[in-house]
């Protein structure tokens, strides 16, 4: 019987597809949020869970989906010392917030997303922890 072919995925292309598919998840998260009753009517009124939605609130709340934006380039970019210092640090600090967020909201679309994100932010810091060294052979 043949066996399929395979052949080892550079980690920098591993952590960009991981961080690829957190942000997926949290824009379609995003997007179901907007069914949730009331919530159409808090945009409208410029009010957040963080209160009100004033530049400073928006620019806090921005800056984490800019994060991951930019780690999906900066994971393939980065030279491997920076990258796996970066990738651990900011996986670390996404799986924090995620699972503060899956144990605080109440709806259950929005924990299963938070989990799932917190999943592969936690794998993406693992990835980043272990990552492969050269041999001097």
């Amino acid at each position: 019987m043949k066996q399929f072919s395979e052949f080892d995925i550079n980690i920098k292309i591993k952590l960009s597809a991981l961080w690829g598919s957190v942000m997926s998840c949290y824009i379609y998260c995003d997007y179901f949020q907007l069914y949730v009753p009331g919530k159409l009517e808090d945009m409208i009124n410029l009010v957040t869970k963080f209160g009100a939605g004033d530049q400073n609130v928006l620019l806090g709340l921005s800056s984490i989906l800019l994060v991951t934006s930019l780690m999906i380039c900066l994971s393939v970019l980065l030279p491997a010392t920076i990258n796996r210092i970066i990738n651990i640090v900011v996986g670390l600090i996404m799986t924090l917030f995620l699972g503060f967020l899956a144990y605080k909201v109440g709806w259950y679309f929005y924990k299963m997303y938070a989990i799932v994100e917190a999943i592969l932010t936690f794998y993406i810091a693992w990835l980043a922890w272990n990552w492969p060294k050269e041999s001097n052979a």
